[in-house]
Formats: C-alpha cells, sequence, structure tokens
C-alpha cells in the first residue's frame, strides 16, 4: 500500500471515529465524514465502498489493540508483570484511540448487532484464556480466590473509562485533557489497586 494510500485511509478512518462517536452508526452519514474530512464524498467511497465497510475499519483500529493487548496475560509467566503490562496496555489503548473506543463500546452496549463474528469469536476466546489464566494463578497461589471473570471486567471498566468517560473526568480534573502525568498516575493506582487487592505475587 502506497504511502498517500495508507495516510488518506488513516484520516478518513479517524474522521468517521469521531463521526460515528458523536452521533451513532446510524445517524452518521457518509457525506458527513467527507465534509468533517474536508474531502470529496466520493474519495471516500473510493477507499471505502460502503458505511458498513468505514464502520468495520474504525472497529478494527481499536480492537485489533484490544486484542493484542492480552498478550501479557497469554505469554509472561509472572502474574505481577503481566498484569502491570495489561493495565497499561488497555489505558494506551483508551489514550490513543479514544474515539474509536467509544464507537466500540456503544456497538458492544447496542448488543453488538454490526459486529462482525470474526471479532466477535476472538475477542470471546481472548475473555476465556484471561479468565483460565486468572483461576490458574489462584489454584497455584499467585492470587487470592476471586472471581476472575469479574476481576477481568473490572479491569475493563477501569481502564475503558478514560476513553469512554473522557470529558467527565476531564471535568472533574477541572482540565481540557488528560496529559502523561494523569496516565501514569491512573497506571501505578490501578496496578496497585489489583495486584494488593487480589493478593497478585511475583513468581520471583
Amino acid at each position: 500500500m502506497s504511502r498517500i494510500r495508507r495516510k488518506n485511509q488513516d484520516l478518513i478512518i479517524e474522521v468517521a471515529s469521531e463521526q460515528f462517536a458523536m452521533h451513532g452508526y446510524a445517524a452518521t452519514k457518509m457525506a458527513d465524514i467527507a465534509k468533517a474530512a474536508d474531502i470529496p464524498k466520493p474519495n471516500v467511497f473510493y477507499y471505502f465502498s460502503s458505511k458498513d465497510k468505514l464502520y468495520y475499519a474504525v472497529l478494527e483500529t481499536v480492537t485489533q489493540p484490544l486484542l493484542a493487548a492480552s498478550l501479557p496475560i497469554e505469554q509472561l509467566d509472572d502474574p505481577v508483570e503481566a498484569l502491570t503490562q495489561y493495565i497499561r496496555t488497555k489505558l494506551t489503548i483508551s489514550r490513543h484511540y479514544p474515539h474509536a473506543s467509544r464507537v466500540f463500546a456503544s456497538e458492544v452496549m447496542s448488543g453488538a448487532k454490526v459486529l462482525p463474528e470474526s471479532i466477535r469469536d476472538k475477542l470471546f476466546e481472548q475473555s476465556q484464556m484471561i479468565i483460565s489464566k486468572f483461576a490458574t494463578w489462584s489454584k497455584q497461589g499467585f492470587m487470592d480466590e476471586v472471581p476472575p471473570h469479574h476481576l477481568m471486567f473490572a479491569i475493563w471498566s477501569a481502564t475503558q473509562t478514560y476513553a469512554d468517560f473522557n470529558w467527565q473526568i476531564c471535568s472533574v480534573l477541572d482540565k481540557p485533557e488528560l496529559d502523561d502525568a494523569d496516565y501514569e498516575q491512573a497506571a501505578t493506582f490501578l496496578t496497585k489497586l489489583v495486584i494488593q487487592g487480589c493478593g497478585v505475587k511475583s513468581r520471583v
């Protein structure tokens, strides 16, 4: 793929993410996306032949990082390091893909009716892997006997809230946007909350 083509696609996806996040899938028109991106409408259709395909592309920009985020849980032996990396990665996704994250959250809240089955299956497999790993750590004595699925849900909600409720968080903190220090503080706190609250132990 040429650099120009990639650049144009990225622009369209970024603007579409904002439009879908603000107005929802049904209310967003391809003409609205073209106008917001300041490009001719035919150009949008040139790169994405339908709104469905563009919507899928937006979802993929966040679901692919979300799927990759659990690699520390899957691959690392040390529970403390695995959870630390997982939480930090999840926060990074909320920071770098805020609009796409809100589109994904909206899709899930509406029943995931448009989410491609292939992505559904991968997300389900990922969740089962995480739950199984948490349960294994508990059985091995590296974590308290906590409900593994609820721990996973808690990490999801605690990290994704920085994207889905960014306006409210910034309002409470009385600042226009969160900075490096805010995300670092959040990562440190959430990691400590999970590790100490669930009695997670290192193998070292």
